[in-house]
């Protein structure tokens, strides 16, 4: 297993290893022991999986604050996505900055973001699909959001602006800056 800390330390990207032979491949792609020394301990109490159907779609930018705030271990086992991560601890010389990675079936890469983050990705393929693990059970009252192309973050998505499909809740949500503190370090 290969583990990469980005810009963002707290945010990693981690490439299980894969055995191939004639038949195909076998991967560990979640392994307590190993994640915990890599900095990723959970314990992850909910597996989500998710299909979009076309290039552009964008989920996020979410969270969770509270008690059921979460941590989620991202992977792409179908397509591609460019999957983003936002420090939202007050207090945090990281708050505001965003960091990104492409995750793809083909790469085989994970991305941890933990708590305290806000979450989002944006597919570019279509019939792209994420599983992900998280640390909190969905509580819909702690769910919060800032908008995608909120101009303080200034996410540099790999999809044109006009082109980006997003859910009518996304549409509308703040900016980073208009909402009270959400996680403080």
């Amino acid at each position: 297993m290969k583990v990469e800390a980005l810009a963002i330390a707290d945010v990693k990207l981690i490439t299980p290893a894969r055995f191939g032979d004639p038949r195909g491949f076998f991967s560990e792609t979640w392994n307590q022991g190993r994640f915990a020394e890599a900095g990723v301990a959970g314990p992850f109490i909910q597996d989500n999986h998710a299909v979009s159907t076309t290039a552009g779609v964008l989920r996020g930018l979410h969270c969770q604050i509270g008690p059921n705030a979460q941590g989620k271990l991202v992977r792409c086992v179908k397509g591609a996505i460019y999957d983003v991560a936002v420090d939202a601890r007050h207090g945090s010389p990281n708050f505001g900055r965003y960091v990104g990675a492409e995750i793809s079936a083909e790469n085989w890469m994970q991305i941890w973001v933990p708590a305290g983050f806000l979450h989002a990705y944006c597919t570019l393929t279509a019939e792209t699909e994420v599983i992900y693990k998280v640390t909190g059970a969905y509580d819909k009252a702690a769910e919060r959001g800032v908008i995608w192309n909120d101009p303080d973050i200034g996410i540099d998505w790999p999809v044109a602006a006009d082109s980006v499909i997003l859910s009518d809740k996304d549409k509308i949500l703040p900016r980073l800056r208009d909402l009270p503190a959400l996680f403080h370090v």
